[in-house]
This record gives C-alpha cells, structure tokens and sequence, in this order.
C-alpha cells in the first residue's frame, strides 16, 4: 500500500495502574479509495520490534465496485507484508510478479534499494475486503539487498487455550515461518474460531510486542481491546493473558527494539534527508521500473518538504 500522510496524532486510553502496557487509538487514513485504521507509527513511537507501519482496513462491503485500487508506487527501505482476513487483491510489481491473495496466504516483497508495485482488487473479486498491510523496516545492514517477491500458500500454525495461531514471520510456541526475515521479529494471528478461547501467550523478553483486534473483541492482561486500539508490552515480559470470545481474530507483532533512527517519508524507510530526497528524484525520473499489467497511471510524489525531513523529530 501506499501513504501520503506524516503527521501521526497519539491519544491513549486508561490503562489499570501498575501495568507496563500502553493502549493507543488507530486514526483514519486514505488509501486509495478506502479508508483505513493506521495504528503505526505513532508520533512518539515509529517502530516496535522492526514493525513500522500497520494499517487495518475493512471489513467493507466491495461488491459491484471497484474496491482496492493503489497505483504503481516506489518503496526503499522495507518489507510489505499483506494478509487477508476476507476477498482477494491481486499485487503486481517491477519485477514481473504478478499474485492473487486469498485469506490464509501470505504476500511478503523486500523492496531492498527499491521496487514498485500495485496492489488492486481484481476485475472479478470476492463481495468483502478485510486485511491488513504491515511494513517491516529493513536494519541498516540490509537496506541495500536486492528486490524480492515471495508468497506463501500455507503457513505453519499451532494452537493454545482455544485459539488457531498462524506463524506469519518469525517463530512462536515452537514454529517457524518460512517468510524471509532480516532482524529478529515475529508476527502470528491468533483467532478463536468456534469457541471462546483464553490463554497465556509466551512472549520473548528481549522483544517488544503490540497486540491488536482485527475481528470482534479480546482483552489482554484484563484491558479490553477493540478494532483501532494498538496495545504496546515493552521488552521483559515473558507472557501475556489473551481472552477472546468466539468469532475474534487478533494479530501479534513484534521483535527486538531496532535501535535505529527511521526516517520515513511516503513510502521510503530511510536514515538521512539526502536519501529521501534520491528516491523521490529516481521515481519522477522512472528509475524504479514498469509495473506491467497494471491499467492506469502510476501515484506522483507527494511535495518533498526538504528542510521539515531534516528538522530533529
């Protein structure tokens, strides 16, 4: 996917006292032509673990019209990772991929020194979308590796107090995604499909987590949790307390604190202005590459601030 947007507002909701986690309010954002809960990145906070980026959107009633439609766009910097809850969207990029998506499979691309993409329902597509699109920052070390594409039919899964847990990345209770991944992280959605379901979810020390309602309700450590409340557990803690009724899907992401300073500007995770300012200058000049098959003119830049990207946030 793909955003304009910069300025991020933070708003929290009580939280019981003692307790280390903290609980933030999604705001709406324009993706195309839907809307959508942007819970990351937060004014205060533009990472956890090397997660950078989550929007929640749907679920939306798209039969008979158009649905999702997101432009050819540029990205440096980062991993998407798509995942469907309902419908299917068709992702194309420079390098020739071409892949529909259904619920249960995972789109993961490495845009490394850079890639373009589309992402759109297709011309026949399911009556309902409901997703979500994350981005991983990539670490420093790995900013430059080449563009990828990969997707994966089917993802290892186990199961805990009642809930179906799918391995997105990384590895919990056990299992192990096949997903590529260059920092320590893990990702995994937790659904409690016929039953309530109620569990103490291992969690690793050394990494930060955030929890959050796609689907129905849940609460977390006794905090109640709806769609667009982000929960945030600092590092050292080694589980947490999940309870969802039935027909609930939560989503789990995570990883070690990057310990890197992230500039992030439309769809570019950088380090420095100077980068920012190359990436937008090699779009314009069409150095990213066509995306074939797409029908349709691809997103301009949005205007490059210069002096706000390099003003200390």
């Amino acid at each position: 996917m793909s955003t304009v947007e910069a300025n991020v507002e933070v708003s929290g909701d009580p939280v019981p006292e003692g307790n280390d986690l903290e609980i933030t309010e999604a705001r709406a954002a324009r993706v195309g032509d839907i809307t959508v809960r942007r819970m990351l990145p937060l004014r205060l906070r533009r990472s956890v673990g090397a997660w950078c980026f989550i929007d929640h959107y749907g679920p939306m009633d798209v039969d008979g019209i158009t649905g999702m439609k997101v432009p050819p766009h540029p990205h440096i910097g980062l991993q998407t990772v798509t995942w469907l809850l309902a419908g299917n969207v068709l992702h194309r990029d420079s390098l020739g991929s071409e892949q529909l998506i259904r619920p249960g499979e995972l789109n993961l691309m490495t845009s490394g020194r850079g890639i373009a993409h589309a992402e759109e329902s297709p011309a026949r597509h399911d009556p309902t979308l409901h997703g979500v699109q994350l981005w991983v920052a990539l670490p420093d070390a790995s900013r430059q590796v080449d563009p990828a594409f990969e997707h994966h039919g089917e993802l290892p899964g186990t199961s805990l107090g009642g809930f179906a847990i799918t391995v997105l990345t990384g590895e919990l209770g056990g299992v192990a995604s096949p997903a590529t991944a260059f920092s320590p992280i893990v990702g995994a959605e937790l659904s409690a499909p016929g039953r309530p379901a109620n569990c103490l979810l291992p969690l690793r020390p050394d990494y930060e987590h955030v929890v959050f309602v796609v689907t129905g309700q849940a609460s977390a450590n006794g905090i109640r949790l709806e769609p667009g409340h982000l929960l945030y557990s600092p590092t050292g803690r080694h589980e947490i307390a999940i309870a969802a009724p039935a027909g609930s899907t939560l989503i789990l992401l995570g990883g070690e604190p990057l310990g890197e300073r992230l500039l992030m500007w439309w769809n570019f995770v950088a380090r420095t202005p100077e980068e920012i300012e190359a990436a937008a200058a090699a779009w314009r000049a069409g150095e990213f590459g066509p995306v074939g098959g797409y029908q349709g003119d691809p997103l301009p830049a949005p205007p490059l601030d210069v002096a706000r990207l390099k003003r200390p946030s």
